[in-house]
């Protein structure tokens, strides 16, 4: 692996390399960059590189991460919001006399509209703002748990629930927020933390949630929704600024003119049709059309919604494992402590390979290919079938003797392994489509939230059903077919790292960013050109 790696310094794809060195603190040194111009009707049109210290990549370090701290509790308070309903299905069903499969669709609605939610949310933050976008999107859930606390019946908690998933903007806007403030080879550290609070939210939800079940009435299950997204919302308002570089641009262009009488306009004052139904619509669709259409998007996403889902069917299957211990409720709950565990290991252990790429772009910004990224997931992807093996054959209780520690082992390797999935496909498609990996990571979350939806209505007739024809071994088969199917989805992941770049040759969106560099000089792209416009691609 390691020949394999030094390979990838060495011969960068033409076109696809990573870009030169990170903007965040300096303005770009690229003779090919214009100055503001003035335009034929006279109005002067402000440019990033005249204002570099008005924008989110001049902000101090202590700024950046004190707006990422926020932004990672609002990811948490999303996330939490669809993992901590599995604890109300059992009141549920007591309270609304339904069953228990009806009373997941709650957790399955939720999920299935916040994967659709977050990719409808993204292009008003490209218009309007990260700020107010993302508190809009955190008022609209908050509203929305009310009526569902006070529902007095089971379809009104479906309606509502529907509308909470909907109304969540998720990672399509955090992840814009951090390419506000680092350049795409800078934002690794800033990815990662984002992801492990993507990931966190999840598991901490039935944590929180086994509590709330155990102690209080299934209504309270939603008013601590309520409560957390109330607090992140408030931190959100006073502590968290706008990023997005165009709306600062405006704010300084009309500060500008008032103050010295200039006539100078921000890009989006010089939009014909700021909200052009056209350009929302194909804005909405490209991360559909690069899922469709583009191998690595479709299969690496595929593999994380896979990754995701298995979290969710985990909700399920911890209950009748635990069981087997006389775990009960609270304990339950407490047994996801390993995942959680895991994921920081993960996140701690991509340090090392950051630091590393860092330097070695500092010796030369053209040495390392996007498919460099993807190295320490070579190690760590197996984990999630070694896990699930682990998991399976661990599962047979204190009859044959095993000790409720080693399901939870071998929960924490799935956990790594989770979160490796997570970060490195994401990093990887950053890497890999430049202007455009919003859309190719949009595809990622999409396939995430979704998988992991359906398989909130799957798990428990998986987990009941699978196995009945085998008595004794009713638990341990489910969890190893999903471990057969793990060492499937993630052989992709072998096939990018080794045969990436001739992928990336024949993807359109990589051509066209190739043909926007070579028109540059070879510098980064920050926004797309003529071509892709015209081949309706990625907007900046």
């Amino acid at each position: 692996m390691e020949h394999k790696e030094e390979k990838l310094r060495r011969a960068p794809s033409p076109g696809n390399s990573s870009d030169p060195a990170p903007r965040s603190d300096n303005p770009p040194n690229n003779d090919k960059v214009e100055s503001a111009t003035t335009r034929e009707d006279g109005k002067i049109e402000i440019k990033e590189e005249d204002n570099w210290d008005k924008l989110g990549y001049s902000f101090s370090s202590i700024k950046k991460w004190t707006i990422l701290t926020v932004i990672f509790w609002v990811q948490i308070s999303m996330n939490f919001n669809t993992s901590i309903y599995s604890n109300a299905v059992e009141p549920l069903t007591k309270a609304f006399k339904i069953s228990g499969q009806a009373a997941r669709v709650g957790q399955m609605i939720y999920l299935v509209s916040y994967a659709f939610g977050s990719e409808l949310w993204a292009p008003w933050s490209e218009d309007l703002g990260r700020w107010p976008v993302l508190q809009l999107s955190l008022f609209l859930v908050n509203i929305w748990e009310i009526p569902c606390a006070l529902a007095p019946n089971y379809s009104t908690i479906i309606g509502f629930r529907f509308l909470g998933g909907l109304s969540s903007a998720g990672g399509s806007v955090t992840l814009g927020l951090i390419a506000d403030m680092w350049d795409a080879d800078d934002q690794q550290y800033a990815v990662a933390y984002i992801v492990l609070s993507s990931v966190g939210g999840s598991v901490i939800g039935p944590i929180v949630g086994a509590f709330v079940q155990r102690w209080l009435s299934w209504h309270w299950n939603f008013w601590i929704q309520l409560i957390f997204g109330g607090v992140v919302q408030l931190a959100h308002f006073f502590l968290v600024p706008e990023t997005r570089s165009t709306i600062l641009l405006d704010r300084e262009a009309k500060k500008r003119r008032k103050a010295t009488g200039e006539n100078i306009w921000g890009p989006n004052e010089l939009k014909e049709k700021r909200f052009s139904t056209k350009e929302i619509l194909a804005t909405w669709g490209r991360p559909f059309e690069m899922f469709i259409r583009e191998p690595i998007v479709l299969c690496l996403s595929l593999l994380s919604g896979f990754s995701d889902a298995l979290i969710f069917t985990f909700l399920e299957s911890f209950q009748p494992v635990y069981e087997q211990w006389n775990f009960g409720t609270t304990a339950q709950g407490l047994a996801f402590i390993p995942v959680l565990i895991g994921y920081f290991l993960a996140w701690i252990s991509f340090f090392p390979f950051f630091a590393r790429h860092n330097k070695i772009r500092a010796r030369d910004p053209n040495a390392l290919q996007p498919e460099a990224r993807l190295y320490w997931l070579l190690y760590l992807a197996p984990l999630e079938a070694i896990g699930l093996f682990g998991f399976a054959w661990t599962s047979l209780g204190p009859a044959y003797h095993v000790h409720w520690i080693a399901p939870m082992i071998f929960s924490m390797l799935i956990g790594i392994a989770n979160y490796a999935i997570y970060m490195a496909t994401i990093d990887y498609m950053i890497a890999s489509y430049g202007p455009y990996s919003a859309s190719a990571t949009g595809g990622n979350a999409l396939s995430r939230d979704f998988l992991a939806g359906i398989a909130a209505m799957y798990a428990t007739p998986f987990y009941t059903d699978v196995g009945n024809g085998h008595a004794k071994f009713k638990l341990e088969w489910p969890t190893t077919i999903l471990a057969c199917l793990a060492i499937m989805v993630t052989i992709p992941i072998y096939i990018f790292y080794w045969k990436g770049p001739y992928v990336r040759e024949k993807s359109k969106f990589a051509q066209t960013l190739a043909s926007d560099r070579k028109d540059r000089g070879g510098g980064r792209v920050e926004s797309v050109g003529a071509k892709a416009e015209a081949g309706h691609l990625e907007d900046p």
